[in-house]
């Protein structure tokens, strides 16, 4: 019974499309108190004191907590597994409420009220006085000589520095007739925007807190909230019902701490802390603005003889997941093209910029613009064909990485390029767009990726799942992995079953995720669930089966060894003929007068290994140079990833991705004032996300290979759709009008700057 790889319905898809899902705002009781947050008006400062006498007056205020008030614990935020190694955890620099305003629209105060309205006007009627300094909102800024200092633990605002080198780059260097290029690459901040805001209500039962989350991180907030409150890990329960996205911001604690607490501040009432859309955009979590410049030295026959790399991050107010982003970035400018002398250098710099955090594919989007810009910036300089450019040094099958021993133990990305190149005719046409006049005119573009799978040797990667047989013959599982809209409870599902040898209709997944409850996982990021989670699923599926063939053997008096389970039946090895069904197994198990035995089985597993992914983006535009503005023409993408393990899911992630990638390279940024460092496109409306008028035709495929590390084959998917797609229209612009813009978004007054510049507008 061959499931995997097959197409299958999701196994929430009917309850999502029919409105019976239940997210986190459907389960607020209706005598839920309501929690608004006063957000600071100013990005740098301190507050100095509060005058809460109107708000008190406000009918319907139960209570009115500020800065002064919380516990005065620093805790981090990010949704990173803990370390009981010091070097290993992030940093602690922030309260639940903060008298030291880091960033425009920090967290100063709360009101809880009886309901929404008296909640608001309360929040409105309170008075602040703050002692207020300039807004310190650029990397260049922060590292001035005598700039405020963000957080006193850093004194010169640089969060974290580090550096490496693979070879003697200074030697390297001196080869005699090397070609030198040189590039500055910029990305910007933007917002995730997933549908469901940030949210949560919680509650106390007995002494112990409860919170109701939209999190992909359901244990790691536990441990979050145990921190920051200063209590134990057991007086804390996190309950994950259905979350309506993510995309990492949900991989950060963010309204759960503070909601703990003021649940204990109204003798465990319920208590609803719900963002509005522009809150989730100014208070939560963004992603990095990164500044890179790329140094190469190439030989005549296009092999890298060195390169070198200095990125700046810009982390805003607070640490989140700081340090690790623009390292993961510089980490790959290493790895996709692992030759020569490599050197570099990274700063993360705190800033009066809205916290960033991590979102899909964590600073590979940021890396991945600037080094495949700078890919075909080597070609157009030298001559030498991008494709060739790229194939002669890219990563290899056997590669280990030097800094992390990170191994590539399977690669397909030569034939995603070839299939790539056929399907857009790239080769031809980029030869035929090469000159062109005129006021419209086409390109085409490509861009590689590389992509971790997991976390693992940086960070602990552990998961656990538990499966019960029912006494129908089908099974619940449990697994602390979260369901985040990408599809893994389907993906689970049908390795479980495929595992055991029943069908996926016989496999109940619980899809809610409650701490005091579900097996341990850290949780939905890295695009490590097919991989980490799912080598869980098949060790407890491996178990689990064992037990029922025992219970079959006991029943049928003979060897286990000799039996097999196909299509929910008990056979022979090697045969079809039924001798039970899972069903009459369960059934006696379970009610046997003289072996009543409940058939379980749990499973953790702790992953020791890692591997990469590839893809590639191909992409024709057309370009229309007075009015500056770019069309896509036709766009795939093509993906080594593994063995798939649902390809009509698959093909859904790749299509999610490309479009948010479709939004990084033409559209999305934030806007803020320079002088006081507020938001400026805080909403829906004048964020400008890719629309369905927008979006082209997207084509996805797939080269599949064995991944020898992976449960079933498999590795990482979710992330890298959105890594290419930036990059690719940017190097098409750049072979359509000659022109390289170095800087994304691509938008229109970024384009008619260099159009400008360049003459080709006068």
């Amino acid at each position: 019974m061959d499931i995997i790889g097959t197409s299958l319905k999701r196994v929430d898809a009917f309850d999502k499309v029919t409105g019976k899902a239940k997210y986190t705002d459907d389960l607020v009781s209706g005598h839920a108190l309501i929690a608004k947050v006063l957000h600071s008006t100013i990005a740098n400062g301190w507050v100095k004191e509060f005058d809460l006498s109107e708000a008190w007056k406000v009918k319907g205020v139960v209570d009115i907590v500020t800065c002064f008030d919380v516990p005065d614990i620093q805790f981090p935020t990010a949704g990173h597994p803990w370390s009981t190694d010091p070097k290993h955890q992030d940093i602690a620099d922030r309260k639940l409420l903060n008298a030291r305003v880091r960033c425009y629209a920090d967290d100063i105060a709360a009101v809880i009220a009886e309901d929404e309205i008296a909640a608001e006007e309360a929040v409105r009627k309170i008075k602040v006085t703050y002692e207020e300094y300039t807004p310190i909102l650029t990397v260049e800024d922060a590292m001035k000589e005598g700039a405020t200092v963000i957080h006193e633990e850093r004194p010169n605002n640089i969060v974290v520095k580090s550096q490496y080198e693979i070879g003697n780059f200074e030697e390297a260097i001196k080869e005699e007739g090397l070609i030198k290029v040189v590039g500055d690459y910029e990305t910007p901040v933007v917002s995730h925007c997933h549908i469901e805001s940030a949210n949560s209500f919680a509650y106390m039962e007995s002494d112990k807190i409860v919170v109701v989350s939209s999190t992909q991180i359901p244990h790691i907030v536990r441990r979050v909230c145990s921190q920051a409150l200063g209590v134990g890990f057991g007086k804390i329960r996190i309950i994950k019902p259905y979350i309506g996205g993510g995309f990492g911001n949900k991989q950060d604690a963010l309204t759960e701490p503070l909601n703990a607490f003021l649940t204990t501040r109204v003798g465990g009432r319920p208590v609803k802390l719900a963002y509005t859309r522009e809150e989730t955009f100014a208070s939560t979590r963004t992603r990095h603005a990164m500044q890179f410049h790329i140094e190469s030295y190439i030989r005549k026959d296009g092999s890298f003889a060195a390169r070198t790399i200095k990125a700046y991050s810009n982390q805003g107010g607070y640490a989140s997941h700081a340090h690790a982003l623009v390292a993961n970035a510089v980490n790959g400018f290493r790895m996709m093209y692992p030759v020569g002398a490599i050197k570099s250098e990274a700063y993360t710099v705190y800033t009066n910029l809205p916290t960033a955090g991590a979102m899909r594919a964590y600073g590979i989007p940021q890396i991945g613009f600037a080094l495949e810009a700078h890919v075909d910036d080597i070609a157009k300089q030298t001559g030498l064909d991008p494709i060739r450019l790229r194939k002669q040094n890219m990563m290899k099958l056997g590669y280990v990485d030097p800094i992390t021993t990170i191994t590539c133990h399977s690669t397909g990305l030569d034939e995603c390029i070839e299939r790539g190149e056929k399907y857009l005719d790239y080769t031809k046409k980029r030869l035929a767009y090469a000159n062109q006049s005129g006021p419209i005119r086409k390109g085409v573009g490509m861009a590689i990726f590389c992509y971790k799978t997991g976390v693992y040797p940086i960070s602990l990667e552990t998961s656990a799942c538990r499966m019960i047989l029912n006494q129908d013959g089908s099974l619940q599982m449990q697994i602390g992995a979260t369901e985040i809209g990408q599809g893994a409870d389907t993906v689970f599902a049908m390795m479980a079953a495929q595992t055991i040898g029943v069908t996926v209709d016989k496999v109940h997944v619980v899809s809610k995720q409650d701490t005091d409850v579900t097996p341990y996982d850290t949780g939905a990021y890295a695009s490590r669930q097919t991989y980490v989670s799912g080598m869980a699923v098949k060790k407890t599926a491996e178990s689990f089966r064992k037990k029922i063939l025992d219970f079959a053997g006991f029943m049928l008096k003979k060897d286990p060894w000799d039996l097999d389970i196909k299509d929910n039946n008990i056979v022979h090895v090697n045969k079809s003929e039924k001798l039970l069904s899972v069903a009459d197994v369960a059934i006696e198990s379970c009610y046997s007068l003289t072996n009543s035995t409940h058939i379980a089985a749990e499973e953790s597993h702790h992953c020791t290994d890692n591997t990469y992914s590839f893809g590639v983006c191909f992409t024709e535009v057309e370009v229309d140079i007075p009015m500056c503005q770019v069309k896509i023409l036709d766009i795939i993408n093509v993906h080594d990833s593994g063995r798939i393990i649902n390809m009509q899911t698959a093909r859904g992630q790749v299509h999610g991705g490309m479009s948010m990638g479709l939004g990084y390279g033409l559209y999305e940024y934030l806007k803020f004032d320079p002088k006081t460092g507020r938001m400026l496109n805080d909403n829906l409306l004048d964020y400008k996300l890719m629309t369905a008028i927008d979006t082209p035709e997207l084509h996805a495929d797939f080269v599949e290979t064995d991944d020898p590390t992976g449960p079933y084959g498999n590795k990482s998917l979710g992330e890298p759709p959105t890594i290419p797609v930036a990059p690719a229209i940017r190097n098409a612009v750049l072979n359509a009008t000659g022109v390289a813009i170095n800087a994304a978004p691509l938008h229109p007054q970024r384009m008619f700057e260099a159009f400008t510049e360049a003459g080709l507008i006068k």
